[in-house]
């Protein structure tokens, strides 16, 4: 299985270091991390980032006004996941399979560049996304006109056999044994980490249950103020999300020679696991 790290899409909210830890200036710079499996049954995506839609702002509007302001996201074509598919030579109709940790905006607006994906979602964040009455986080959340035109859904209930003591969902429609969907219940109500079972171990994407991998330090673990913040006003169930943080951190203390545990939001971790990568290929 080749394994592709993409950026697809950019947060610069004001506050530079306040947000992402490292920033000199007043902006910080935070991506949006997906990753492209190259398997036996096709491509895999897990996650989009934002979509082209996005990008030429057409059609009704996709995106909340506030939330993309106040992150200051930076949209650029080139970001999208389907032109860097199409940078390696695929097309959309290659990518076989959307596997979404969650329906938040900047996770799922790629997902109708790739009409021909089936798409993965625990069947409680796709409840959540498409209820009736939603909140205010709610609605600038989840977009359902981002995935409106989507036919081809599998969604999944947790309650699967155990991965190193979390629960997992195996057998994924079509999808190869080394995918495994890990909820992971907090950020959102059916929120998941995705486990991929690589080489010489496991990568482990943990969507948005944590945003800088400093949190996941056994002993001091920590997180810039402004990421801690964000955290806070955009969770959904914080007594889950905090005990999963507790789950993650033993999980690299004990595992983690053998585990690569990643959030979606960190820019200092996809840059090493692309120079991972490109070292490997």
């Amino acid at each position: 299985m080749r394994i592709h790290h993409f950026n697809c899409g950019t947060h610069c909210p004001f506050g530079g270091m306040l947000f992402d830890g490292r920033s000199r200036g007043f902006h910080a710079d935070i991506c949006t991390h997906c990753v492209l499996l190259e398997t036996a049954n096709g491509l895999v995506l897990v996650d989009t980032g934002y979509g082209l839609q996005d990008v030429w702002k057409s059609g009704p509007r996709r995106l909340a006004r506030l939330w993309p302001a106040l992150l200051n996201t930076q949209l650029r074509e080139e970001d999208t996941a389907i032109r860097q598919v199409e940078a390696l030579g695929y097309c959309a109709r290659d990518v076989r399979h959307i596997v979404l940790t969650h329906l938040d905006f900047d996770h799922a607006g790629g997902i109708e560049d790739f009409p021909e994906a089936r798409i993965h979602v625990m069947a409680a964040e796709r409840s959540a996304a498409e209820a009736t009455r939603l909140n205010f986080i709610a609605r600038q959340r989840y977009r359902p006109s981002m995935w409106d035109s989507v036919r081809d859904w599998r969604t999944y209930s947790g309650g699967g056999e155990n991965w190193f003591g979390f629960e997992t969902v195996r057998a994924l429609d079509g999808l190869p044994p080394e995918i495994l969907l890990v909820p992971l219940r907090g950020h959102t109500l059916g929120h998941t980490g995705v486990a991929i079972r690589v080489e010489n171990g496991w990568l482990f994407n943990a969507g948005d249950s944590f945003m800088h991998h400093d949190e996941l330090d056994a002993l001091t673990p920590r997180s810039p103020v402004g990421l801690k913040i964000y955290q806070s006003i955009m969770s959904s169930d914080r007594t889950a999300r905090l005990a999963n943080q507790d789950r993650l951190r033993a999980l690299n203390r004990d595992y983690g020679s053998s585990i690569t545990i990643f959030a979606s939001h960190d820019t200092a971790r996809l840059a090493l696991l692309k120079n991972a990568t490109a070292s490997a290929n």
